[in-house]
């Protein structure tokens, strides 16, 4: 493993995209910040911006009307990049899955790393889940544009 793969497993950035939810997991991310659960410990941090992101933090179901947004932001994320889908709502589409402009989950969307369901989760589950792509980044080989083409 090399120091820039070990490093960044020690500063895991993420950024979050709320899809329309009814903000019950959004709220949940917020106090998995506090100092109460703290997961500043693990060296996350919450960035606005998608091209120094590691993780992109869903919640909602995805709709015509984010598609593109959501696929943009994924497309701006360097590689090695993971996604994960907080709530019901962003793994299956939830409450909302039965209304005309739902198209279910984001995985619909793009590929999804992580799923963390629940309605709205706690953020015991989002600290559990970001445990779990931690481990999953450990295991991603760097992605060398060059030798892909």
């Amino acid at each position: 493993m090399s120091l820039i793969q070990k490093a960044r497993l020690k500063s895991l950035w993420v950024m979050h995209y709320d899809c329309g939810s009814c903000n019950g997991c959004d709220i949940e991310i917020l106090a998995a910040l506090t100092p109460k659960f703290d997961v500043e410990r693990f060296g996350i941090v919450n960035i606005g911006d998608p091209k120094q992101a590691d993780v992109l933090l869903v919640t909602g179901p995805a709709n015509h009307r984010n598609k593109e947004v959501l696929t943009n932001l994924f497309d701006q994320m360097p590689a090695p990049k993971l996604v994960m889908a907080i709530g019901t709502c962003a793994c299956s589409g939830g409450i909302f899955h039965n209304c005309a402009n739902v198209l279910g989950g984001i995985d619909k969307v793009i590929p999804v790393d992580v799923y963390i369901p629940g309605c709205a989760v706690r953020p015991e589950a989002i600290i559990d889940g970001v445990v779990l792509a931690l481990n999953k980044l450990a295991g991603l080989a760097p992605v060398d544009d060059e030798e892909e083409a």
